[in-house]
């Protein structure tokens, strides 16, 4: 006979960490801790194999971990000959088998599986204790507390509260350095000479778990997007801390400099690489702010890049997270540009003659990664510019990226990329021609196309779908004071030049 338990306690797939809120009081000889890997979490929306992949192994090394010291871990596996596909239908079966007294779960990081969850206490009528997510910096009722009575919300605003909060990079009320954010020296580009020798990458060599791992998905899903090859993202505590100690040693003094900057064939360049391992809770953000900024008082790498970097944790990090709980489930359908276009098929394949773009898309599908200028400023760029239905850019970032957890990938492409919310996230849209691209890569010396021309057979299309966008939303964007300078540009076109680049985005639209 099954063994019953107090607490069923519930450890999703992003929530591997020992200090995690619902494992505050477990106690090993009264409950059990409850996992499991479903299909519907890598087919609700086509996870990549690189992202289930760190999933499953992520998630097989912490159950391993617990029963390691003995602890009772309830796991089913995707391949399990009985599993039935989905979150709701283990625990189901869980519930009935284990009969606990209660559910205890850390606040999930999706809208949709908490009401899942919720769904399936209340077909028991058991009791599902919720627990504030104690890894953040802030909670969801403080960012509310922040919104409150605000005509805008901007990230800025809220960094400087938490700054002043945690005291990070703080010189008594005052941040170090005299200055809160240090934008204009962090946009440098490697210039003709290119990034010269980069820092190695810190990858890890897939164990028998992993390996294990990447046979099932090759198997179960292997029509999912993406390659395995070059697997070799931290799946474990100790994996983390070492990527971590590695960005900071290697990488994080150039990281300010030329965090904005592209390479072709670059995957990697100053970028940290921690992103997955920090949303799936092997790293604390505390301890990554305060590595930086101990690397920062001790002089080895300048304010800039610190305050950088620090700025994506403390800052954006904690923001979306905010913006996601207190918008949800309408923000979802949010769609305030009207945009309906469909996702165009090279953002499955990365095949296209756009170089940045086939540059981009073929590293995502090949690592399960891209750097925050090429998610914003490539694919999102084009996407927003194109008219693409932002539902659907969400559900493929979403897909691909081994980082992409819904609470942070939804604000940031919804509302930052797309511009979708109408300005609840940016207070522009980031929209820009080739000749952004052209500056800050070498992606456009080798294209066939000229990133200075919007029509002609050698006109970039990021540059006509660029003044197509203005043309487009002239009416909207006149409402925004950062938008008046290049509608200002806009209006300096002729009706006939106007004319001509509306119907080479038509020439474009159609044959995505």
């Amino acid at each position: 006979m099954a063994k019953s338990y107090r607490h069923l306690v519930l450890i999703l797939g992003d929530q591997l960490n020992l200090d995690a809120s619902a494992l505050a009081d477990f106690d090993p000889k009264l409950d059990a801790i409850w996992m499991a890997e479903v299909m519907a979490e890598s087919t609700h929306v086509p996870s990549s194999k690189q992202r289930s992949t760190l999933f499953l192994s992520a998630m097989r090394h912490f159950a391993q971990s617990l029963k390691d010291q003995s602890w009772p871990v309830v796991y089913s596996r995707l391949n399990d000959p009985n599993n039935t596909g989905t979150l709701a239908g283990e625990l189901e079966k869980a519930i009935q088998l284990h009969q606990p007294q209660k559910l205890v779960v850390t606040a999930p990081g999706e809208w949709r599986v908490l009401q899942s969850l919720r769904a399936v206490a209340k077909q028991h009528s058991l009791t599902l204790e919720i627990r504030d997510d104690t890894h953040f910096f802030s909670t969801v009722r403080e960012f509310a507390e922040h919104a409150k009575g605000r005509k805008q919300l901007r990230q800025e605003f809220f960094y400087r509260e938490l700054r002043q909060k945690t005291g990070v990079l703080m010189d008594g009320k005052k941040p170090v350095g005299g200055q809160w954010n240090f934008d204009e020296e962090n946009r440098g580009s490697f210039g003709k000479q290119g990034p010269g020798k980069l820092p190695p990458p810190l990858r890890f060599e897939p164990d028998e778990i992993t390996l294990d791992v990447m046979a099932l998905v090759k198997d179960q899903l292997r029509h999912n997007p993406g390659e395995l090859n070059s697997f070799g993202w931290p799946v474990t505590r100790n994996q983390a801390l070492q990527a971590l100690d590695s960005f900071i040693q290697n990488r994080l003094p150039f990281f300010g400099l030329y965090q904005d900057a592209m390479w072709e064939g670059e995957v990697w360049l100053y970028h940290s690489h921690i992103s997955s391992a920090l949303n799936l809770k092997l790293l604390n953000p505390r301890e990554v702010v305060d590595a930086a900024e101990k690397a920062y008082q001790q002089g080895l790498v300048p304010l800039p890049a610190a305050e950088g970097f620090i700025r994506q944790v403390l800052g954006w990090r904690e923001y979306v997270r905010g913006i996601y709980w207190t918008l949800m489930p309408a923000y979802l359908e949010r769609n305030d540009m009207l945009a309906s276009a469909k996702l165009p098929a090279f953002y499955w394949t990365g095949k296209t003659d756009m170089a940045c773009m086939r540059d981009a898309l073929q590293q995502t599908l090949a690592h399960g990664y891209a750097h925050h200028i090429q998610r914003l400023m490539v694919t999102g760029l084009y996407a927003l510019l194109l008219g693409v239905a932002p539902k659907e850019v969400h559900e493929w970032y979403l897909s691909v990226y081994v980082d992409a957890v819904e609470w942070v990938e939804l604000p940031n492409t919804l509302g930052m990329s797309q511009f979708a919310d109408g300005g609840v996230m940016a207070s522009k849209p980031y929209v820009a021609s080739g000749k952004y691209i052209d500056r800050m890569s070498n992606h456009c010396k080798a294209c066939q196309f000229n990133p200075a021309l919007a029509t002609g057979e050698t006109a970039c299309p990021f540059t006509t779908l660029y003044w197509d966008y203005l043309n487009r939303h002239v009416d909207v964007l006149a409402k925004n004071p950062r938008m008046l300078m290049q509608l200002k540009n806009l209006n300096r076109l002729s009706e006939a030049t106007r004319t001509e680049i509306t119907n080479q985005a038509k020439r474009i639209k159609n044959a995505s």
